[in-house]
C-alpha cells in the first residue's frame, strides 16, 4: 500500500515526538502481553513433559489428575505437579510454568493465616493477594485485558454512531439537522448513572451489554465536532467538484468528507480510549460494572479502599493506572501534533 506524501509527513512528525512514540511502542507492548496474557499469567502449564511424551495444557483440553499419575479427575494442579516431579529429577520429567502461575479466579489460602497476604516472590504472589486470596497481579492483567479492549469496542461503537450521524447532520443541514440536535440536547440531559443503576438493579450487566448501554451516551461528543467539521468541508472545492461530477450525497460525505476530516477523528481516539477506561474502572468501583468475580481495577480499588492496611493491593492498581493512562496520553498528544493540519495545508 502506498501512503500518501502528507501522510508520511504526518508519520514521521509523530516519531520525532520521542515520548508519544516510545508511549506508543510501550502501548502497544502492552496490549500484545493482554493478548497472549495466558502465556505469562495462567494456572495451567505451558508445557509437561511426561514419560516420553509432550502436553501443551494452556491452550488445549483440560488433563485430569489421572493423565499424569495422580488419583483425582479433575483438572490437574500443574503447580504440585512441578513439585512432584522435583523430587523424582531421575524419571527426566518436567514441567514449565507461566511467570505467575495462578489464574485470575483462583483462591490461594495459607493454613493459619486470613488474606490478604503480602508479596511473596516465594510463593510467586509478586503483588500479593487480595482479600479472597487471588493473585494481584492476574487480576491486573486480565483486568487490563477486559479494560482496553472494552474501551477499545466501545471507540468503535460511538464513533460508527457519531460519525455517520455528525457527518449527515452537517452535510445536509436544515430540518434534519435541528431535528437530531433537539435529540440530542434532550438525550444529553438523560443522567446516565441513573440509568446503569436501573438497569443493573434489573438485570446483571454483561460486557457487550455496558457496551451497549455506554454506546448508547457515547456517541454524542464526537457527532458534535463532526457536525461542525462537515459543515465547513462541505464548501470547499473538492466536494463542489464531486457535486459537478455526479456523485451522490453518501459517496460525498463516506468517500470524500469523512476521510479528509481522518485527522480529527485519529487526534481524539486515544483520548476516547482513557476514557472508556476510566469509565468502565468507575462503574466497577461503585458496584454497577462487571459482575463479580470478573477481574476488574474498579474492583480492586474498592479492596485497596476497604483495606488500607494492605497497601500492594491499591499501590498495584494505582500503579497500573497511572502508567496505562499516562501512555495514552502521550499517544493522544503525540497524534493531534502529528496530525494538526495547520502544519501541511494553507486556505486561500
Amino acid at each position: 500500500m502506498k501512503l500518501n506524501p502528507l501522510t508520511i509527513n504526518k508519520l514521521r512528525r509523530f516519531k520525532s515526538i520521542r515520548r508519544g512514540y516510545y508511549s506508543f511502542i510501550v502501548l502497544v507492548i502492552m496490549i500484545g502481553v493482554a493478548l497472549g496474557t495466558e502465556l505469562l499469567v495462567n494456572h495451567r502449564a505451558l508445557i509437561v513433559h511426561y514419560n516420553g511424551q509432550y502436553y501443551f495444557p494452556t491452550y488445549g483440553r483440560m488433563l485430569s489428575g489421572v493423565t499424569f499419575g495422580f488419583d483425582y479427575e479433575y483438572e490437574t494442579n500443574y503447580r504440585k505437579l512441578a513439585c512432584q516431579f522435583e523430587k523424582t529429577p531421575e524419571c527426566g520429567n518436567w514441567v514449565l510454568l507461566p511467570i505467575v502461575p495462578y489464574n485470575p479466579y483462583e483462591n490461594d489460602f495459607k493454613e493459619g493465616l486470613y488474606p490478604p497476604y503480602p508479596p511473596s516472590f516465594q510463593d510467586r504472589h509478586f503483588f500479593g493477594v487480595d482479600i479472597v486470596g487471588r493473585d494481584v497481579v492476574a487480576r491486573l492483567v486480565y483486568g487490563f485485558r477486559i479494560a482496553i479492549f472494552f474501551s477499545l469496542l466501545l471507540l468503535v461503537a460511538n464513533y460508527t454512531v457519531g460519525i455517520s450521524i455528525g457527518s449527515a447532520m452537517g452535510y445536509w443541514g436544515g430540518k434534519f439537522d435541528l431535528f437530531f440536535q433537539r435529540i440530542i440536547e434532550i438525550w444529553s440531559n438523560v443522567p446516565f448513572l441513573y440509568v446503569i443503576i436501573i438497569i443493573a438493579s434489573i438485570v446483571t450487566p454483561s460486557f457487550f451489554v455496558l457496551i451497549l448501554i455506554m454506546a448508547f451516551f457515547g456517541w454524542i461528543g464526537i457527532t458534535w465536532t463532526i457536525r461542525t467539521i462537515t459543515y465547513k468541508e462541505k464548501e470547499r472545492e473538492y466536494v463542489l467538484a464531486a457535486k459537478a461530477l455526479g456523485a451522490s450525497d453518501i459517496r460525498i460525505i463516506f468517500k470524500h468528507i469523512i476521510p479528509n476530516t481522518m485527522a480529527v477523528i485519529v487526534t481524539f481516539a486515544p483520548f476516547a480510549i482513557s476514557g472508556g477506561i476510566i469509565a468502565l474502572t468507575s462503574l466497577d468501583y461503585l458496584g454497577f460494572g462487571l459482575p463479580p468475580p470478573t477481574p476488574s481495577w474498579g474492583e480492586l480499588l474498592q479492596q485497596g479502599w476497604a483495606n488500607m492496611d494492605a497497601w500492594w493491593i491499591s499501590g498495584s492498581v494505582i500503579t497500573a493506572m497511572v502508567v496505562t493512562l499516562m501512555t495514552v496520553t502521550f499517544v493522544g498528544e503525540a497524534v493531534r501534533e502529528a496530525f494538526d493540519p495547520k502544519l501541511y495545508t494553507f486556505y486561500e
